[in-house]
Formats: C-alpha cells, sequence, structure tokens
C-alpha cells in the first residue's frame, strides 16, 4: 500500500464507528487538548478509512498506553476482538515532543495577540508535524491495518493526547 492508503480501495464497512482513548492513563488535561481531542474524535466518526487486514469491519478501535508501547485494540461493531496491536512509541518520540512544544507555541501566540502571520506559521509547522506523525503511523501500520492521511492525522492526534502527563 502506498503512504496514506493511496492506491487502496476502501469499501463501505471499511470504517471506524467508534474510538475509545484508555480513560484509565488519561489525566485531566487543558481545556485546548480537550477540544483537539474531541474534535479528532469526532472527524474521525464522521469520515474515515481503516481497514483491518482479515477482518470484516466496521470496527471500534480502543487506544491506549502500556508501558513504552501504544495499543490499537481492534473490534467488531458488537464488541468481538478481532487484533490487539501493540507499537513501539520509541519512533514517534521526537515528533510527538515537537508537536506539543509547536502546540504550545501556538496557544501562546493565539492568548498573546501575535499577528494573523505569526499564528498562522507556527500553525503550518503543526500542520507539517502532524503530517509526518500520520505517515508515520501508516508506515508503522502497513500490512496490519490500512488507513488514508485524513484518518492517520486525527489517530496521531489522539496519540498526543495518550502521551500528556498531569
Amino acid at each position: 500500500m502506498a503512504p496514506g492508503g493511496r492506491g487502496t480501495t476502501f469499501k463501505p464497512d471499511h470504517r471506524l464507528v467508534d474510538v475509545r482513548l484508555d480513560e484509565v492513563t488519561l489525566v485531566r488535561r487543558r481545556p485546548e487538548v480537550e477540544h483537539e481531542r474531541a474534535v479528532a474524535i469526532f472527524d474521525l466518526l464522521e469520515e474515515n478509512r481503516f481497514r483491518l487486514n482479515g477482518a470484516r469491519g466496521p470496527y471500534v478501535l480502543h487506544l491506549s498506553l502500556e508501558d513504552a508501547r501504544l495499543v490499537l485494540d481492534v473490534r467488531s461493531e458488537d464488541g468481538r476482538p478481532l487484533h490487539r496491536f501493540l507499537l513501539s512509541t520509541k519512533p514517534f518520540r521526537r515528533i510527538i515532543k515537537d508537536y506539543f512544544m509547536v502546540c504550545e507555541s501556538y496557544y501562546g501566540a493565539i492568548k498573546s495577540g501575535a499577528s494573523p502571520s505569526r499564528i498562522e506559521s507556527i500553525d503550518m509547522g503543526r500542520r507539517g508535524l502532524h503530517n509526518e506523525g500520520g505517515d508515520l503511523l501508516v508506515e508503522r501500520l502497513a500490512g496490519k491495518i490500512e488507513i488514508d492521511h485524513d484518518t492517520a492525522r486525527r489517530l496521531f492526534t489522539l496519540i498526543c493526547v495518550l502521551h500528556i502527563r498531569g
């Protein structure tokens, strides 16, 4: 499969119908983070392309962290376990760290009344890191789960949310 799901034909059942984050590992988050989480989940459920190789959808995805691993627990729409993937978070660390720093700059610029061009340039950097994180996720899931570019970006947002410490 080409990066971002290019070249993959997705059928109507190749989609997520629910996405859940592990609330046990989640901490109290700032309103900006909660907003990004809510928007990512809303957008994912509105439109996504997700296909678990060897299993029919639609799917429910449970995301969590265990030690230094990202857990993608894929289930059928009725809750039946289909496959549980464990991915090392090590390849994502630099991107997540950079993404957090750029997000801090972005929200700081908005709060301080920075110029629209300054806010836009910071946001461009944020989107670039988002793309990089999404592309890495597509690469790490290759051969297991096929997702399109927008789905990968939104899932990367949720992976970042899971990494927030109290």
